[in-house]
């Protein structure tokens, strides 16, 4: 059995920079592991501006 982490990122814009990685490696060093990242937001032209960062790890006994 799993648990799961959702996490909530952006990929940057004009004035922000991507922070994407920096969550990915916070989480695999808490013991995390990738399963997903899922676009949750559109901008104007059909561009994905904020995504979710899906995580698992085992259930502790």
């Amino acid at each position: 059995m799993y648990e799961y982490m959702f996490v909530e990122t952006s990929l940057g814009g004009f004035f922000t920079s991507a922070t994407h990685r920096e969550t990915i490696s916070e989480y695999a060093e808490k013991g995390w592991r990738l399963v997903q990242v899922l676009p949750t937001n559109y901008n104007g032209h059909g561009k994905p501006t904020d995504y979710e960062i899906i995580f698992e790890r085992p259930l502790k006994d």
